[in-house]
């Protein structure tokens, strides 16, 4: 099950009674937005979390297949370096 910090639970619950106040025909008291948020958590939470974790796995592999560009280093320079500086003389 996903948790949240102390803070979250409570401003997610704050969010939840405004919505219901906001949206809804009736309000939502604490108890039932806190049972509420809950359920979300336990039942649709692993599904947005899922999606989260595939969507970095994604982003990782992407930057793992670019890695070699980013830090490819060419063998053998130090001849052409010579004989460019050479050549400058």
């Amino acid at each position: 099950m996903i948790t949240l910090p102390k803070d979250a639970r409570q401003q997610a619950i704050t969010s939840i009674e405004r919505y219901f106040r906001e949206h809804m025909d009736e309000p939502i008291g604490n108890i039932a937005a806190a049972g509420l948020l809950g359920f979300l958590l336990e039942e649709i939470g692993p599904v947005i979390y899922n999606q989260a974790v595939q969507d970095v796995q994604e982003r990782l592999r992407q930057r793992v297949e670019e890695i070699d560009l980013e830090v490819h280093e060419d063998p053998f320079t130090f001849w052409r370096k010579f004989d460019a500086a050479r050549k400058g003389r």
